[in-house]
C-alpha cells in the first residue's frame, strides 16, 4: 500500500520490558506483516477458522481484511499474533538478547545481509526496545527488499520462458533428426541385404565351378581306365591336350570367379555409411509485439481513484483523447475523503488503482460500485500500460 502515517511509540513503552501485540503496532506495520511474515495458505486457514467457514474472498480481500482487523484486539488478531509467536519462536529467543536499540538494529541488519528478513522482522518490531526511527527504518528496508525480490522474480521468469521456448525448439529438433537416421538406418539395412545376397550368389557359383572341375576329373580317369588299349598314342595326346586346355578355361573361370567374390566383400566392408553430424540448433522464436489501438468513450465521465501524483497529468491526455472527461481523487491522500463519494456519484465509469490508495478508500470504492451497480475497473499497478488496459475493459462493456 502507498498510504503513510507517522510512527510513534511513547517513551514509557520504548522502556517496558514486555514485548509489542500486534494490534499495538503502528498501522503501516501491520500490511507488510501480514504479506511478508504469513504465508496466503496459514492466513486463509486463520481466516476461515475465525469465520467459522470457507473463505470464498480473493487473495487480495483476505489480505486487506486482516490487516484491517490487525489493528484492534479481536478473534482474529489474536490468532495472528499466536500464529506468528509460534512460527517465530527461535527468531524471537535470539532477539530478546538485545538489550539496547543499537543491539537490536544490528540484528536487523544482520537479518537483511542473509536475506532472512521474515522473522526477524517480527521479532524486532514487537522488542521492547523497538524505537520509532529503527520501526521506520525496518519498514523502509523491508520495501526496498520486496522491491528487489519482485524485479528478480520478474527477471528468473523472463530466463525461465527464454529456456522453455529453447527447449521446445531443441525437442523438435532432435525428433527431425531421430526420424532422419531411423530412415537412413533402414536404407542401410536394405543395402547390406543387398550385398550379402550378391555374395551367396558367388559363392555358389565358384562352388558349381569346383563340382564341375572335379566332375570332368573323374570322367577323364574313368576314359583313361576304361580303354586303355584301343585308343592310339596320337588319339590319346590329342584328348589329354583337348582335357588340359579344357582344365585350364575352368580353373581362369575359377580365378575370375575368385576376383569377383573379393570385390564383393570389399563393397560389402564399404557399404556402412557415416553416423549424420547434428545440424546446428534452431535459434528460439521471436515474440511478437501486439500493438492496441487507441479506444474511445465519448461524452462519459471517467473518474479515476488512486495513483501517482506525477502520473496524472498523463492519466488525463490519455482518458481525453477517447472523448471522455477526466475526474481524479487520490484516495485519501491528500484529497479530502469525504469528496470520494459525491465524486464516484458524479462519474459514470469508475477505474480504482489499488495498489497506491489507502484501505478506506479501496473498501468505499468497492461498497458504492457494488451498491449502486456502477461499472468500476479495479487495476493493481499504477502504470500507464495498466491504466490503458482498464480502458479498454471499460469500452468492451
Amino acid at each position: 500500500m502507498c498510504d503513510k502515517h507517522p510512527l510513534a511509540l511513547s517513551p514509557d513503552a520504548a522502556q517496558t520490558s514486555r514485548r509489542r501485540r500486534i494490534w499495538e503496532l503502528s498501522h503501516t506495520c501491520h500490511c507488510p506483516l501480514i504479506g511478508v511474515c504469513i504465508p496466503l495458505g496459514a492466513l486463509r486457514k486463520l481466516v476461515g477458522k475465525v469465520a467459522g467457514g470457507k473463505v470464498l474472498a480473493d487473495d487480495y480481500e483476505v489480505h486487506v481484511g486482516a490487516v484491517s482487523e490487525c489493528g484492534t484486539r479481536n478473534r482474529l488478531s489474536e490468532a495472528v499474533q499466536k500464529e506468528l509467536e509460534r512460527r517465530f519462536a527461535p527468531v524471537i529467543a535470539r532477539f530478546r538478547a538485545a538489550r539496547t536499540t543499537e543491539q537490536l538494529a544490528e540484528l536487523w541488519q544482520g537479518a537483511v545481509a542473509s536475506g532472512d528478513v521474515a522473522g526477524a522482522f517480527w521479532a524486532g518490531l514487537s522488542h521492547p526496545r523497538c524505537a520509532p526511527e529503527l520501526e521506520e527504518k525496518m519498514c523502509r528496508d523491508l520495501h526496498m527488499i520486496q522491491h528487489q525480490a519482485g524485479a528478480c522474480t520478474r527477471a528468473d521468469l523472463h530466463r525461465f520462458n527464454a529456456v522453455v521456448d529453447e527447449n521446445a525448439s531443441l525437442s523438435r529438433e532432435l525428433a527431425r533428426l531421430q526420424q532422419r537416421n531411423a530412415t537412413m538406418q533402414l536404407e542401410r539395412t536394405a543395402e547390406q541385404d543387398k550385398h550379402a545376397a550378391a555374395l551367396m550368389q558367388l559363392r555358389a557359383q565358384l562352388v558349381g565351378r569346383d563340382s564341375i572341375i572335379d566332375s570332368l576329373r573323374q570322367e577323364l580317369e574313368q576314359l583313361r581306365n576304361a580303354i586303355p588299349g584301343l585308343e592310339t598314342r596320337e588319339r590319346l595326346a590329342q584328348r589329354l591336350a583337348q582335357t588340359d586346355e579344357r582344365e585350364r578355361a575352368l580353373r581362369g573361370q575359377i580365378a575370375d570367379l575368385r576376383k569377383l567374390l573379393l570385390q564383393a566383400q570389399a563393397q560389402l566392408e564399404a557399404a556402412t555409411p557415416a553416423a549424420p553430424a547434428d545440424e546446428p540448433a534452431v535459434p528460439p522464436a521471436v515474440v511478437e509485439h501486439i500493438i492496441r489501438l487507441p479506444i474511445r468513450l465519448a461524452e462519459r465521465s471517467v473518474l479515476c481513484v488512486g495513483g501517482r501524483s506525477g502520473n496524472v497529468a498523463t492519466y488525463r491526455a490519455m482518458i481525453e483523447k477517447t472523448g471522455a472527461q477526466f475526474a481524479h481523487h487520490d484516495g485519501g491522500l491528500e484529497d479530502n475523503a469525504g469528496k470520494l463519494e459525491a465524486s464516484l456519484a458524479a462519474a459514470d465509469l469508475v477505474i480504482c488503482q489499488t495498489g497506491c490508495i489507502s484501505h478506506s478508500a479501496y473498501w468505499r470504492v468497492k461498497d458504492f460500485c457494488k451498491r449502486t451497480g456502477k461499472r468500476c475497473v479495479f487495476i493493481d499497478n499504477p502504470s500507464i500500460s495498466s491504466l490503458q488496459r482498464g480502458l479498454e475493459e471499460l469500452h468492451e462493456t
